[in-house]
C-alpha cells in the first residue's frame, strides 16, 4: 500500500464532489432560467492493478450529464413571442455573427428592426414565405433567416386566388338566352347574385359581383363584372363587359361534372391574375345558398396584429381579421440530445455523439407544438439540489479526512529517521 496512493485517492474524491458541487451551484443559480435543462454528476470507478500481498487504492471519475431532453413546466405569459415546445425538439437561433444554435429558451422581443431575439441575444431562425413557400433543407441551417415581426412600413398584397361555394337551386327556371347576363343588357337577369372583395396591385378594394344564371338542366351560367362599372341603379347594363363567364355543368347527382374545370382565371382591374374555384358548388332542390367564400390579398396598411400557430406559422394581421402567414418557424432534432454540447446564452451544439441534425416542423415527424403565449420553465428541482448539496458536503469532508490521515501517516514515517 502506498501512502501517496492513499492521498492521491483523497484528492481524486474531493475533486469529484467539488465537480459535483459544481453542478448543484450552477442548477441553483439557474433555478429561473427559462429553457434551462438541469445537470447532474455521475460517478464511476476506477481500479488499480491489486496484489494478493498489497492494495494500491484507485480513483473516482466523474461525468456530468445534462438532462437536456426533460420537458420543463410551462407557464403563460401575455407576450405573443413568448414561445414554448410541448415536446420534442428545438428552436434554430443564431448569434449577431450569424453561427447557428439550438435553444429550448423561447422569451424572444422584437428589437430595433422587429427580428425576434431572446435575453442572450440570439435571433430566432424561420423561413420566410413570401412570396411562396420555402425550399426547406432538412439535414442543416440553409435557407433560414431572422424571424421578424417587421416594421411600421405600409404594405399591400394583391388577391390571387379565391373560392366560392354554393347550391344552386335546381327548381330554378331556365332564362332565356339573350337576357342571360353575360350579354349585359338592361333586360338581362340572374337566378342568383353574390359578391366577393378583392385586392388590386395598390391594395385598394374592388368589388366582383357574381351572377349565376340557369340555361337549362343542369346548367349554368356564371359571369363576372366589376361593381364600379354597374348602372346607376346597381344593376345591368356594366359599362365594360363580364371580366370573365363561364359555363357550370351538374350531373344527376346535383355535382359539378368532374370533367368540367372547378376554376377559372382571370385578370382583377389594376391587379393581378385572379383564379376563382367553384369546387364543391352543388345543384339540389332548395335554395341559393353560399356555404362558403374566401379570397387572399390584404388592403393597403401595416399589420396590426401577429399570431403564432401550434404548427410554426407566423401570421400577420390586418384590418378586417385577415390572415398572411409570413414565416413558419421550423424545430431541429438530434438523435442523443442528451449529448448536446451546453454553452453560454442557453444554446446548444450538435456534436459527433448526438447525431446529425434533423429539421421538420412542430406537429410532424415527432417534433412537439410551438405554443405562443407560453414559455418553458426550468428543470430545476430546488429541494433536490439542495439535499445533493448536503450530501456533497458530507462527500467532500470525509475524502479530506482521507487525504489528512494519510498526511499525518507520511510525517509518522518521515520522522522515523529523526
Amino acid at each position: 500500500m502506498s501512502l501517496y496512493g492513499v492521498m492521491r485517492t483523497g484528492v481524486s474524491g474531493m475533486n469529484a464532489q467539488a465537480n459535483r458541487l459544481s453542478t448543484v451551484a450552477d442548477n441553483v443559480a439557474n433555478v429561473n432560467t427559462t429553457g434551462y435543462k438541469s445537470s447532474s454528476c455521475e460517478f464511476s470507478s476506477l481500479i488499480l492493478s491489486n496484489w494478493d500481498s498489497a492494495f494500491e487504492s484507485g480513483a473516482v471519475l466523474t461525468d456530468v450529464r445534462h438532462n437536456i431532453d426533460a420537458q420543463g413546466g410551462l407557464v403563460g405569459t401575455s407576450s405573443v413571442s413568448d414561445l414554448a415546445i410541448r415536446g420534442g425538439g428545438f428552436f434554430m437561433v443564431a448569434n449577431p455573427a450569424g453561427t447557428p444554435y439550438l435553444t429550448r429558451a423561447g422569451a424572444f422581443v422584437p428589437d430595433d428592426s422587429g427580428t425576434l431575439v431572446n435575453a442572450a441575444g440570439f435571433a430566432l431562425l424561420g423561413y420566410k414565405l413570401n412570396p411562396g413557400q420555402p425550399a426547406v433543407t432538412l439535414n442543416g441551417f440553409n435557407n433560414l433567416t431572422p424571424v421578424s415581426f417587421g416594421g411600421p412600413s405600409l404594405s399591400a398584397t394583391p388577391s390571387s386566388q379565391g373560392a366560392i361555394r354554393a347550391n344552386l337551386p335546381s327548381t330554378a327556371g331556365i332564362i332565356a338566352v339573350s337576357n342571360l347576363p353575360s350579354f349585359n343588357n338592361a333586360s338581362s337577369t340572374y337566378t342568383a347574385k353574390s359578391s366577393l372583395i378583392v385586392y388590386d396591385n395598390l391594395g385598394a378594394e374592388v368589388n366582383l359581383d357574381i351572377y349565376f344564371a340557369k340555361t337549362g338542366a343542369g346548367n349554368w351560367e356564371m359571369s363576372v363584372y366589376d361593381s364600379r362599372d354597374a348602372a346607376s341603379n346597381g344593376g345591368f347594363p356594366y359599362s365594360t363587359g363580364p371580366l370573365t363567364t363561364q359555363t357550370l355543368a351538374f350531373g344527376a347527382d346535383g355535382r359539378l361534372d368532374p370533367s368540367q374545370p372547378s376554376s377559372f382565371t382571370f385578370t382583377i382591374p389594376g391587379g393581378a391574375d385572379f383564379t376563382l374555384g367553384v369546387g364543391g358548388t352543388t345543384q339540389f332542390a332548395t335554395g341559393y345558398t353560399v356555404l362558403s367564400a374566401s379570397v387572399n390579398g390584404t388592403p393597403a396598411g401595416a399589420p396590426k396584429n401577429v399570431e403564432i400557430s401550434r404548427d410554426g406559422f407566423v401570421y400577420a394581421i390586418y384590418d378586417g381579421g385577415t390572415r398572411i402567414p409570413v414565416f413558419r418557424i421550423p424545430l431541429a432534432h438530434v438523435t442523443s440530445p442528451n449529448l448536446l454540447t451546453p454553452l453560454a446564452g442557453n444554446v446548444f451544439q450538435a456534436s459527433s455523439e448526438t447525431g446529425g441534425i434533423s429539421v421538420g416542423f412542430a406537429q410532424s415527424a415527432g417534433l412537439g407544438d410551438i405554443m405562443s403565449k407560453t414559455l418553458e420553465q426550468s428543470t430545476v428541482d430546488l429541494a433536490s439540489e439542495l439535499t445533493t448539496m448536503i450530501d456533497a458536503q458530507r462527500a467532500y469532508t470525509a475524502n479530506s479526512k482521507v487525504f489528512q490521515t494519510g498526511s499525518e501517516l507520511m510525517d509518522v514515517l518521515v520522522n522515523l529517521k529523526r
